[in-house]
């Protein structure tokens, strides 16, 4: 039911920024960036192994540009780190986006990106957090994208244990951490005083907690029973299908063509959260681009306005709720966030996407918090199939990364 990843690295700024994954343009959409160009895999190569990552991304534009990219190295907060690129990455760090095909008989003109990372001939030589921008050729501070992907070294056993804790126990999950050498020659590395470990929820980046040690168990390090271990289980995903732009698909109540631009008009959320569970499994979060009628999704999918609707007798006052997933960079901002229309009364939300299968959650977020809730809007279970992932980070004192 849980996909477990892990990660090692040896923890150490775009001028002290923490870097995430980000657009910086409005004409730029449908940005992936996978490992292997595999839809939904996770963006984690294996130090020393000829892994590839696969750089996608879409220009609303009539004519292309010239892009480049470069690989920063960052530490465990994803700031870049005093490293020199030549320490990194055998091989340049910086190189064109050399890939590129415009749309085909599409509505919206559009071209779609692509670019293979490393370049052939490179590789990493260190594992770590790594950062991926892109910027125009004529202008290197005219960042666009920037993406996170992770480089790993697979040096210790890490196992997770999710189970139900003592309070909430139908619907708060725990996450357990248990890590182990998995040989003679890496046994230094268990030393709980060097180490660093990070769980992450499906994608969400707003519940990232970093889990205190809690003790030995056969000299294993131990991460568990705390506070900091449990999760709220949430919900399964919500889910819409906007591959076909003829005839509604599951959740779309509507297709509406004005012009040159297409409106889904999605069935009304609702307010799950006194509901029973819901077994589907979905994405947790994901989406993938696909046309129903069409050869190549990628440049012959077209554009549409998504729009959402959350019926509500009168706005939540302390807070405010938000759409979540990759289709919103799984972000708590502007972009993912729902307006109370009084006419209507309800909460709206319009999103250019492209054709394609997306899954999401409404999470409220209260005032004055960094971090969203499923508790009001979609409910915890204790049975929600979430991903978790474990990233292990390494550093001892004088170490520079």
């Amino acid at each position: 039911m849980f996909s477990i990843l892990y990660l090692i690295s040896f923890n150490c700024i775009l001028h002290g920024q923490v870097l995430q994954n980000s657009i910086w343009s409005e004409n730029i959409k449908t940005v992936t960036l996978y490992k292997n160009n595999i839809d939904q895999e996770a963006p984690i190569i294996t130090l020393n192994k000829d892994d590839r990552l696969m750089l996608r991304f879409d220009e609303i534009a009539e004519q292309p540009n010239n892009y480049r990219y470069r690989i920063i190295h960052c530490n465990s907060t994803w700031q870049p780190d005093s490293l020199e690129p030549y320490e990194y990455i055998q091989g340049p760090e910086e190189g064109y986006i050399e890939n590129y095909n415009s749309s085909f008989t599409t509505l919206t003109s559009y071209f779609n990106y692509y670019q293979s990372i490393p370049a052939n001939y490179s590789a990493f030589t260190l594992s770590g957090n790594y950062i991926l921008e892109v910027f125009l050729d004529d202008n290197p501070d005219s960042t666009i994208i920037t993406r996170q992907f992770y480089v790993t070294e697979n040096l210790l056993d890490v196992e997770i244990e999710v189970t139900s804790p003592i309070e909430n126990r139908w619907s708060n999950q725990e996450v357990n951490v248990t890590i182990d050498c998995n040989h003679p020659s890496h046994s230094h590395l268990l030393n709980s005083i060097y180490l660093k470990v990070v769980v992450k929820q499906n994608g969400r980046i707003d519940n990232i907690r970093v889990l205190p040690f809690s003790g030995h168990s056969n000299n294993k390090l131990c991460y568990r029973w705390t506070r900091e271990n449990i999760f709220e289980g949430g919900n399964t995903f919500r889910y819409f299908d906007i591959s076909n732009i003829r005839t509604p698909m599951y959740n779309v109540n509507k297709i509406e063509h004005f012009g040159n631009d297409i409106y889904a008009i999605l069935i009304p959320e609702e307010d799950r959260s006194s509901k029973n569970y819901e077994t589907a499994i979905r994405l947790n979060g994901g989406m993938k681009t696909n046309a129903w009628d069409r050869n190549d999704p990628l440049t012959e999918s077209e554009y549409v306005y998504v729009n959402f609707l959350l019926p509500m007798e009168r706005p939540l006052l302390n807070g405010n709720i938000h759409i979540v997933g990759e289709l919103t960079q799984w972000h708590l901002n502007e972009n993912s966030r729902m307006e109370y229309q009084p006419e209507m009364k309800a909460y709206t939300k319009r999103l250019l996407l492209k054709q394609g299968y997306y899954s999401y959650q409404l999470l409220f977020k209260e005032n004055g918090t960094d971090y969203g809730s499923t508790e009001k809007l979609e409910g915890n279970h204790t049975v929600t199939p979430n991903t978790y992932t474990a990233f292990i980070y390494y550093r001892r004192p004088g170490d520079r990364y």
